[in-house]
């Protein structure tokens, strides 16, 4: 019987593939839970005087390391599940702010695929991820390259 759910294999994320998320929308409860758990104690996210008198930023601002962790996480759940490996690198840049309220989703686009030196059973996919908003706005940028299970050992994925 077929198991559904199942993540992309290297050879099913040539260069130029594109995809995106379903969304998420972030609630006041997540960023005050992320901030507990990760210790992110800063005044622009825990204390709302500070925020409404000297924040340029109005409204409750969600940690970009909170947004990038939803996105992996929407990734996880539909591209990963028994297929990804190990999270290699990446650069990250938040390009805005994303408050309570603001639903997210991740546009993503191959940018290298290519097999593994080492593992002839793996691949090594990095990926240009984008983040935005319900309104359009991109609000982060990141580029990670993971290792993927390989469905095959001996040759290059055709395009």
């Amino acid at each position: 019987m077929e198991t559904v759910g199942l993540g992309f294999c290297y050879e099913d994320l040539p260069i130029g593939r594109k995809f995106r998320t379903i969304g998420r929308t972030v609630t006041e409860a997540d960023i005050t839970n992320f901030i507990n758990a990760t210790g992110m104690l800063e005044v622009l996210f825990i204390n709302s005087d500070f925020r409404e008198k000297e924040s340029n930023i109005a409204g409750f601002a969600a940690p970009g390391a909170l947004v990038y962790s939803f996105m992996e996480g929407l990734l996880t759940q539909s591209t990963m599940q028994h297929t990804g490996f190990a999270f290699l690198e990446m650069e990250l840049k938040v390009l805005g702010p994303t408050f309570a309220g603001d639903t997210v989703h991740c546009e993503v686009e191959v940018i290298e695929s290519r097999r593994s030196k080492s593992r002839s059973n793996r691949g090594l996919v990095r990926t240009r991820n984008k983040v935005f908003k319900h309104t359009g706005e991109q609000v982060l940028e990141y580029t990670p390259l993971r290792m993927i299970k390989a469905r095959t050992t001996d040759e290059e994925p055709s395009m």
